[in-house]
């Protein structure tokens, strides 16, 4: 991978034998990104940049995803659970525990949430990006017929374990005011480039919870339960209507929940909204913080 990898100084954190890779540069208050499904810490890139001047910005590759081992499920859980664990594991590892930025995307929504409610004396803001820490609005029947697919079918499951289809879907449909170049789509798909190192995009959408029975089902509850919680945080929250699967109802439950928030909604972008929106959204996340600091070169 060439650029905008080249950027990185990566770190490795040895998970119960596994290689968790983790960014961790700059210094002051910890900025902690999660990322979630199909995408890896490459979607934070920008943001990094930016920040990193003046804060300490954390962001994991979850296992199965980016730089980090991609074990079968033999040697690993892939659900909701063992995703918090391991960013709870990190977090320890480095001392992270007070003055937390929380970004969060996707699945890294319920991670991140997840995390922040064992630990809520350490968080001091949250951004959030197209994302649920809920289950369906109640204004939803169902789950796309997409990711139904995926989910509930073999065909599915052949399709993104022996074609990336997760991936390279995402890569052409998440961006939709600002298409991805070539290169930049293959840059998100490099992780998955085998049929063995797929093996987290299909088990991210296998583990969406829709029944009680669901592996994730019962700590969705209890992040949605306990969202509110969050009311006293200073929150900022840029939205993708473009989102075919996070969408404006989801929306509308985070300003129910968090009222506090301040919303920024980009009607013409897709579901990656940090890639498709760089130019605007990273200065709302600089000045959100209070940092003082030129406009970043965005690659």
């Amino acid at each position: 991978m060439s650029e905008p990898i080249s950027l990185y100084h990566g770190h490795f954190f040895n998970r119960n034998g596994l290689n968790y890779h983790y960014l961790d540069q700059g210094q002051g208050d910890p900025v902690v990104m999660v990322h979630g499904n199909p995408t890896w810490s490459v979607y934070y890139r920008n943001l990094v940049k930016a920040l990193s001047p003046h804060f300490r910005c954390i962001v994991p590759d979850h296992i199965g995803c980016g730089y980090s081992d991609k074990p079968d499920d033999s040697q690993y859980n892939y659900t909701l659970g063992s995703r918090i664990d391991d960013l709870e594991a990190l977090l320890n590892h480095l001392g992270v525990n007070k003055n937390v930025t929380l970004v969060v995307h996707d699945w890294g929504g319920l991670i991140g949430l997840g995390w922040a409610l064992r630990h809520m004396d350490a968080v001091k803001r949250l951004v959030i990006f197209n994302t649920a820490a809920f289950h369906l609005p109640s204004s939803k029947r169902q789950i796309p017929w997409q990711l139904a697919l995926g989910r509930q079918t073999r065909l599915g499951a052949w399709l993104i374990e022996n074609l990336n289809a997760f991936s390279v879907a995402a890569s052409w449909v998440g961006c939709t005011e600002h298409p991805m170049s070539a290169k930049l789509r293959k840059i998100y798909q490099s992780p998955y480039n085998t049929k063995a190192n797929r093996i987290a995009t299909l088990r991210f959408v296998q583990d969406i919870p829709l029944h009680p029975e669901d592996p994730a089902y019962a700590l969705v509850s209890e992040v949605e339960d306990n969202l509110e919680r969050f009311r006293h945080l200073p929150t900022l929250i840029c939205w993708g209507l473009k989102d075919f699967v996070f969408d404006g109802d989801f929306l509308k439950v985070f300003e129910d929940k968090l009222p506090q928030a301040e919303v920024h909604r980009f009607a013409q972008a897709g579901h990656y909204v940090l890639e498709d929106m760089a130019a605007e959204i990273v200065p709302l996340v600089q000045a959100f913080m209070g940092q003082k600091a030129p406009e970043p070169v965005l690659s």
